[in-house]
């Protein structure tokens, strides 16, 4: 069984513009790679919403029609060096990792159903932040606070971030 890599060290800093510039050469080989099998590649995660501190890690989403497409992805993907890790416990969303060193900044791969919850969530998380200065303020400041006292310790980190996130989601797929 292959797992992800785990952060040794959780370091959330401020948000830097240069996350959009490496998430579009990112998007740019991806597309690349499996253009003709998905619909579109989203930017998730913290480093998509302006403004956010952030692990500096993208998150990106592959979204494809549906899963009877996912083989031609893995096999496509594994051709261009990337690994099938299943879904990691997240239903709806299938992970990837990279095998060998690449020039990209860190990044995280994933690729998801465009109904699929994970990905339903992703978008309306991110939408929701990049909306709502407050409450992105405050996801801020939890983030920071984790960081801080689960330095060496990301399972806690995410723990102790879960009510924030499905406070925001039960307000953001209303």
């Amino acid at each position: 069984m292959i797992i992800a890599e785990k952060t040794k060290v959780v370091e959330v800093v401020p948000y830097d513009p240069e996350w959009k510039v490496a998430f579009n050469r990112i998007k740019e080989h991806l597309f690349s790679c499996v253009g003709n099998l998905i619909i579109e590649i989203e930017h998730v995660g913290s480093t998509s919403i302006e403004g956010l501190a952030a692990k500096p890690i993208i998150d990106l989403d592959l979204v494809m029609d549906s899963y009877e497409i996912l083989p031609q992805i893995i096999e496509r993907l594994q051709q261009h060096g990337y690994e099938h890790q299943g879904n990691l416990g997240i239903e709806g969303r299938e992970a990837f990792q990279r095998r060998h060193a690449d020039e990209f900044m860190k990044y995280h791969l994933y690729v998801c159903p465009k109904d699929g919850k994970g990905y339903l969530e992703h978008i309306a998380f991110r939408d929701y932040l990049r909306s709502n200065v407050t409450a992105r303020q405050a996801y801020a400041e939890v983030k920071q606070r984790l960081a801080e006292q689960y330095r060496y310790d990301i399972d806690a980190y995410c723990e102790g971030k879960t009510a924030f996130v499905t406070s925001i989601l039960s307000k953001a797929m209303k």
